[in-house]
């Protein structure tokens, strides 16, 4: 395996732990600044915030100076951040260090995408995607383990030196590797050198209709099912009255459900084409939605997860292998603007279906959610044909 596949997949899955680390943390931080959790929660906004805003900021940055040099920037102010975290004295302090550690995980996931549509033929880019989201999905599962497990056996700030760590190092993997390819090549990576500004390059982006299509799904896809699986944690609750750790052991089916997919879509590639993918994953998100209100124990509801995120990433890995390709020559800018639409989606969606669920409840939102993913899925498959 390419050593600087292998940097990149460390960095994603530390990036991706940051995202759910706070899951397990919160009421640990809580406790230990004195304020109730609701209150603490501002530390996820904070990274949350800078997470989605500098998505537009590092792509073009990659396009400019190079993808491995923008990943190793981004991951040292990181680095810096969650060691900053770590010797917070207050909570204010901390809200700011997560804000700052945002930032720099924000250019991390979207700009290694770029590199590796860079250096992976478009036959095989959907395989070595869905194995970079694997790895992904993992930091997802087990950042909240991670930070549980470390905040039971040491300190909440402890998991913070270790995230740092981890950053400090693979950003200096990626800058010597970057520093011998410059040397070696003169340059980094394949992409022509970009003379236009980034607004003009934006809107020559944005001028393209089917990168607007792209761009469009991937904003309506965020807010339908992220928006949507939000809410499945307190539906449990509400139905079933389980523990917060069987919720979190259920939920955590998407992402298994995922990791299955990354592990089988060389096997599925041989057999279905990209129109495939997305028909039969939006297919069994129709499925997943449906059947959540029908569930009559508990017990089904992990399994139907994996089924759910199974399906969810057949449809996503394509859109988002649609989207390395969809403008080349400012390959990260593009992807930033995906990457962007789809968390400006999730966003909506949070508010538009809590609404929706306190209109007319979990059940009809559930159902009206996975007809509208099929619709979704439908309409795409229709225009890559």
């Amino acid at each position: 395996m390419n050593p600087v596949f292998v940097a990149l997949v460390v960095a994603a899955a530390v990036s991706a732990a940051n995202i759910r680390l706070f899951d397990a943390l919160l009421p640990t931080i809580a406790a230990d600044f004195a304020v109730a959790p609701t209150v603490a929660s501002v530390v996820v906004t904070s990274f949350t915030l800078a997470y989605g805003l500098f998505q537009i900021v590092h792509g073009p940055l990659g396009d400019r100076v190079g993808r491995l040099r923008t990943i190793a920037i981004a991951m040292t102010i990181a680095s810096a951040g969650s060691l900053g975290s770590a010797l917070a004295p207050a909570l204010p302090e901390l809200t700011v260090l997560r804000f700052i550690t945002g930032i720099g995980a924000a250019g991390i996931i979207p700009v290694s995408f770029a590199w590796i549509a860079d250096h992976t033929p478009y036959e095989n880019r959907q395989e070595t995607l869905g194995r970079f989201i694997g790895f992904i999905l993992l930091g997802q599962i087990l950042g909240p383990a991670l930070g549980g497990a470390l905040a039971e056996w040491l300190n909440w700030r402890d998991v913070f030196y270790i995230f740092a760590a981890v950053f400090a190092v693979v950003s200096i993997v990626l800058f010597r590797v970057d520093y011998s390819s410059r040397k070696t090549t003169g340059t980094e990576h394949h992409s022509p050198p970009q003379q236009a500004g980034v607004l003009q390059t934006y809107q020559e982006i944005l001028s393209d209709r089917w990168v607007r299509t792209v761009l469009l799904t991937a904003a309506i896809e965020g807010t339908l099912f992220y928006g949507t699986f939000a809410y499945v944690g307190a539906w449990l609750k509400e139905k079933f009255d389980l523990s917060y750790f069987l919720i979190g052991a259920m939920l955590a089916g998407l992402g298994l459900g995922g990791l299955l997919y990354s592990l089988l879509v060389k096997w599925l590639l041989k057999r279905l084409h990209e129109t495939g993918f997305v028909l039969i994953g939006a297919s069994m998100l129709l499925v997943f939605y449906l059947a959540l209100p029908l569930t009559p124990t508990w017990h089904a509801i992990g399994p139907l997860c994996i089924f759910g995120g199974f399906g969810f990433y057949m449809l996503h890995n394509t859109l988002q292998t649609k989207a390395t390709e969809m403008w080349p020559t400012a390959r990260g800018t593009a992807i930033s603007a995906f990457a962007f639409s789809l968390f400006c989606g999730q966003a909506l969606g949070v508010i538009l279906f809590g609404r929706a669920i306190s209109a007319f409840g979990y059940d009809w939102t559930f159902i009206v959610t996975g007809i509208a993913l099929l619709l979704l899925g439908m309409r795409f498959a229709s225009r890559l044909r």
